[in-house]
């Protein structure tokens, strides 16, 4: 990074000016990129012939973990009184949401390109945009500017540490046991250990959720935000193995191995898995599948606001399991997946 982006992207000492709708619009933002993966990575695992392969493995192990930073994310977001909700993600040219990685500096689209934000089988496209959502934040320790406008943050780590700031700054605006959601305990058993706050004061900061208020619940949001960067997204240690206390302890291949790594192993092999063929232009039975992806996925979408929003919901682990086939149903009938 050059020497004058670097000056110019130091914050200030002392207050970063956030207000409560600032964080709430940017906790909205980490869901919505979060979420807009989880098409995004299935389509391409779906697209895999052999699901014995690695490669298959490999990225299965990615969607469930990022499904896990949706609602860590969420979770976030209703201990600050964000109104969360799950919008129809739109895949389009080469637009990620609410990143610009030509702000980077060295920009990580020179390494991972072509690059292709557009739903399709797992290709070098697919892979590449991959690698640049999950490109580890080699700049660790830096402070972002804070960006009213989300779109505004180069990478993922950069935005996160900026959620994470303006957290720090609203701590008094955090209550803990808002419609939290912990969906994933089974898999990821060291989360259960405790931790203590500033104060030193005990608190169950390596679970998933926000149960206490203010400093001490911030202490559990940090540390969610750490999870979520650490598995994958933004490392603040470089390309470094997962810690212990965040990896899946249930079915992971590569429970160590990053996203990223596990995307760039993928991306650097010698051949990539055989997948689908497909037709821009789907026939008849290309188009039905598509119609009924759509529709299971917007009662998908409808689950997730009613699961975050306190209302007792029993579908996801069915519909996520019904999204997948839907998904492959699509690839065998010669159509890319649609989601809305």
């Amino acid at each position: 990074m050059s020497e004058d982006k670097k000056d110019a992207t130091v914050v200030k000492e002392g207050p970063y000016d956030w207000n409560i709708g600032d964080l709430k619009g940017h906790l909205q933002a980490a869901v919505d990129l979060e979420f807009w993966t989880i098409p995004f990575y299935m389509s391409a695992l779906y697209s895999i012939k052999d699901p014995s392969s690695f490669a298959y493995q490999l990225a299965q192990s990615v969607v469930y973990q990022e499904m896990f930073h949706v609602v860590m994310a969420a979770n976030i977001g209703n201990a600050y009184g964000a109104d969360i909700q799950f919008g129809a993600p739109v895949y389009k040219g080469t637009e990620i949401p609410h990143l610009d990685f030509n702000l980077d500096d060295p920009n990580p689209t020179t390494i991972f390109t072509p690059y292709s934000a557009e739903i399709g089988p797992l290709d070098i496209k697919r892979l590449n945009s991959m690698c640049l959502i999950e490109y580890p934040d080699w700049r660790t320790g830096h402070l972002p500017c804070f960006k009213r406008n989300v779109t505004e943050y180069g990478s993922i780590g950069e935005f996160y540490t900026a959620v994470e700031l303006g957290a720090a700054e609203l701590v008094d605006h955090l209550q803990g046991n808002r419609n939290q959601v912990d969906i994933f305990d089974n898999y990821y058993n060291n989360f259960d250990q405790t931790g203590a706050n500033i104060s030193g004061a005990a608190v169950e900061c390596l679970k998933p959720t926000i149960t206490r208020d203010k400093a001490e619940g911030l202490a559990q949001a940090v540390n969610i935000v750490t999870a979520i960067c650490d598995q994958g997204e933004g490392q603040r240690q470089g390309d470094a193995d997962i810690p212990p206390e965040y990896q899946n302890t249930a079915d992971d291949i590569r429970p160590g191995w990053t996203h990223f790594k596990k995307f760039d192993f993928i991306r650097m092999s010698k051949e990539l898995p055989q997948t689908y063929e497909y037709e821009p232009a789907p026939g008849a039975k290309g188009r039905v599948a598509q119609d009924i992806l759509v529709e299971n996925f917007t009662d998908f979408r409808k689950t997730l606001v009613e699961m975050f929003s306190g209302k007792k919901t029993d579908g996801f682990g069915m519909q996520m399991a019904t999204l997948g086939g839907n998904i492959l149903n699509c690839w065998k009938n010669g159509a890319a997946p649609k989601f809305s």
